[in-house]
């Protein structure tokens, strides 16, 4: 890594435009090959994906996207006023000529007579269209949209809603990007002590990396499914992940260059100690996210490569185009005071003995069996909503009041109920008469079961082979009623009227589909959960040589995901701080969200648990206390100390820029807070001092590893030995940040520091 980090340095214009070139490249075959993004998603074993296999092989002008459009008079007009049907049938004619839609049904036709409300003054239209709704595209949704707007008038209000209209309505993530960007730069300006071209250095390897990534994802878009949502999700990620290694990168560079270190081997330190670090927390996250396949759910595979693809681009800009940066800045990477202290020859001090992370860490060192039991029920208090959660998919009454989803929603709800925003498809295979009349019998007592506001009458394929009903609840897509309304077709209602026939009833739809989907990755969770705690335990154990610091270290990060998701089940499912934070409304949290929590938050664990245990671990290795137990206490302490400060930044600058999502559609919202949250527990909470705490109490045991296993498990050294250069010669006292190696002859404490422990 050194060797790496110092040719870029030193060819570093090579490296520079090599990075600028690949990227000019991609942009522009992105361009002239333009993206299709558009998603596959299919739930493979389910009874609404066999709903819509049945569908699409045997009715295909039903087997595509339904969307609304939903028609309110106002003003004491109705539905049936002249002025008001006159506008509507010439819109719905309109809507009926938009690129890609199959079939209209309007509420003045026979078929949709029972589309109009009681009082006459709510109606819709179902607008079906030629394909499934991820494969929609904003454009053509913004056609329907307006050609159905066209009806919108003084007499009458227009809505819409439906999957492909909520893709269509989400915002671009520019604003919120340029929120978290400007958060960075802010505390990246506080912990370089005002150096600005510094702190610009971390935000310049993630942009290019990012620039570079959604053009390489736009090109992937063409050989794979991946939805728009997918590169939303990659630049959050890839934007926290990335300031993140720049910031560990250029602080230890920064560190070593006021020590009177030369810029190259301060590029080649930062690089051999903290970009060992990056290296291993970003194949980390990589891996974790790719570990996504295993759970076989289609919409997944685009989400988890497009955030790969960006964590390994912030990676590799972290460890080759920093290093070449800083060697065109070489001592502008200092702020002018600095610099000034360089000049006279006052190199910094290389370590303190005072300071708040000193005492911070002397602290816990005092109370550690207080610190740790405190702060682990603080960490278990936050965690506990957990025990309510529930995943699925929020429905349009958790969008903002100005989307025409939302409008929509609330027109439906009023003049229908809020079922009928949510409707239910039975598609049967009745292969004889007996078929067809067990499913009438089903029609009929399912009109009657609680919970179901009413069903339409039996629609025959065009083959004559599939007949489709439409049922609309009388709760939400979104209530746990709904649910279990699916649940009680799916198990009493449909196998009771199929009982002594060949008939096959499947029940589908948008909300059937969104059900299955929660069960499918609520019952698969655990396993990914498992598979990605034992890698962690296993890299921690072949880096640390330990067996008891990756077991803690495994159950930190349990806690810190627990602690996420129970916060966001707080939030955004009960509704605590909704007002504050600008909520719409509260749901279910989205069940895709927690195996892509669980896996960036994995990576972000490690990547502090490696930063921080990393630097205690060499205090162990070069300490020189009379017993074991006090060079235990001695390293921990001083470990932390050193490492608190960067920990902290890191840790504030992913707050910022995740909690910038929160201005974005409600997913990014989850998600930004979900990450934010938990790195706020993580870094606060966990690592400054739950960990530290019980590394204390646990005592020498912690760098115990039985004989057996280490001799199977591989050594990964994440933290390379600190070289002495020629140019400060062997007695330099390794300063903050950075490790004393075997050319320091120093001890890594000053005098004042050694005496508080001897």
């Amino acid at each position: 890594m050194s060797q790496l980090a110092r040719w870029c340095f030193q060819h570093r214009k090579w490296v520079v435009g090599l990075w600028l070139l690949a990227t000019v490249a991609v942009i522009g075959v992105s361009t002239h090959e333009g993206s299709a993004f558009g998603g596959s998603f299919s739930l493979p074993s389910t009874d609404s994906q066999a709903a819509v296999n049945l569908l699409t092989q045997n009715f295909p002008s039903a087997s595509g996207e339904g969307d609304q459009v939903v028609i309110q008079a106002t003003h004491g007009a109705t539905i049936k006023s002249a002025p008001v049907r006159t506008e509507v049938n010439a819109a719905l004619a309109r809507v009926a000529r938009v690129p890609g839609v199959v079939s209209v049904v309007s509420p003045y036709a026979k078929a949709g007579a029972a589309q109009v409300s009681k009082d006459g003054t709510v109606a819709f239209a179902v607008v079906t269209w030629a394909e499934q709704g991820d494969k929609v595209t904003p454009a053509d949704a913004k056609n329907l949209i307006n050609a159905a707007e066209t009806a919108d008038g003084a007499n009458v209000h227009i809505s819409l809603s439906g999957q492909a209209i909520t893709n269509s309505e989400r915002p671009s993530p520019g604003f919120t990007v340029g929120v978290g960007v400007l958060a960075a730069l802010v505390i990246l300006l506080v912990v370089f002590g005002g150096a600005v071209l510094a702190s610009l250095l971390p935000l310049l390897g993630a942009g290019l990396a990012l620039v570079l990534g959604n053009s390489v994802i736009g090109l992937l878009s063409h050989a794979m499914s991946i939805s728009s949502v997918s590169t939303e999700l990659a630049v959050l990620i890839g934007l926290g992940v990335g300031v993140d290694y720049g910031l560990f990168i250029i602080s230890r560079y920064r560190s070593a260059v006021k020590e009177g270190r030369s810029y190259a081997d301060a590029a080649s330190l930062a690089v051999a100690t903290s970009g060992r670090t990056v290296l291993l927390a970003g194949l980390t996250v990589c891996i974790a996210l790719l570990g996504q396949f295993l759970l076989r759910v289609s919409f997944l595979y685009g989400v988890s490569v497009s955030a790969a693809i960006a964590v390994a681009l912030t990676m590799a800009t972290a460890i080759t185009f920093l290093p070449a940066m800083l060697g065109f800045l070489g001592p502008r990477a200092l702020s002018r005071r600095e610099r000034k202290a360089q000049a006279t020859g006052r190199h910094a001090r290389p370590e303190a003995t005072r300071g708040f992370w000193v005492s911070w860490s002397r602290f816990i060192e005092a109370h550690k069996l207080i610190v740790a039991l405190a702060s682990l029920a603080a960490v278990i208090a936050v965690a506990l909503p957990i025990t309510g959660l529930r995943l699925g998919t929020s429905d349009a009454s958790t969008d903002p009041a100005g989307w025409t989803t939302h409008q929509a929603y609330t027109a439906l709800a009023q003049g229908f109920g809020p079922g009928f925003n949510g409707p239910l498809e039975l598609a049967a295979q009745a292969g004889s008469h007996r078929d067809a009349a067990a499913f009438g019998h089903l029609l009929a007592a399912a009109a009657h079961t609680p919970g179901v506001a009413s069903v339409t009458p039996a629609v025959t394929s065009p083959n004559g082979k599939v007949l489709l009903a439409t049922l609309y609840p009388t709760t939400s897509p979104q209530a746990q009623q709904t649910v279990d309304l699916v649940n009680n077709l799916r198990d009493h209602l449909i196998p009771q009227a199929a009982s002594g026939t060949s008939l096959a009833v499947h029940v589908g739809g948008v909300t059937a589909t969104n059900i299955d989907f929660a069960h499918v990755l609520t019952d698969k969770l655990p396993l990914f959960i498992a598979i990605v705690v034992l890698l962690a335990f296993l890299l921690l154990a072949a880096v640390f040589r330990s067996l008891l610091i990756p077991l803690v270290a495994s159950v930190m990060n349990l806690l810190s995901v627990g602690a996420a998701l129970g916060a966001m089940n707080a939030v955004f499912s009960w509704g605590w701080g909704g007002k504050f934070l600008h909520l719409s409304g509260t749901g279910p949290v989205d069940a895709f969200l927690p195996v892509l929590i669980f896996s960036v938050l994995f990576g972000l664990s490690m990547d502090y648990e490696v930063y921080l245990v990393s630097r205690i671990q060499e205090e162990w290795r070069h300490g020189r206390s009379a017993t074991a137990a006090k060079r235990n206490h001695l390293a921990v302490t001083t470990g932390q100390a050193k490492s608190g400060p960067v920990i902290a930044a890191a840790a504030g600058i992913m707050i910022l820029v995740f909690g910038s999502f929160m201005f974005g559609a409600r997913e990014l919202a989850e998600f930004g807070f979900g990450l934010g949250f938990s790195v706020l527990v993580d870094a606060l909470l966990i690592r400054s001092l739950l960990v530290p705490a019980l590394m204390h109490l646990i005592g020498p045991a912690n760098w115990a590893l039985p004989g057996w296993l280490d001799r199977i498990l591989p050594r990964l050294a994440v933290e390379a030995a600190e070289p002495a250069p020629a140019s400060l010669g062997a007695g330099v006292i390794a300063g903050p940040g950075n490790l004393a190696g075997p050319g320091h002859t120093a001890p890594n404490l000053l005098p004042a520091e050694r005496q508080h422990h001897e």
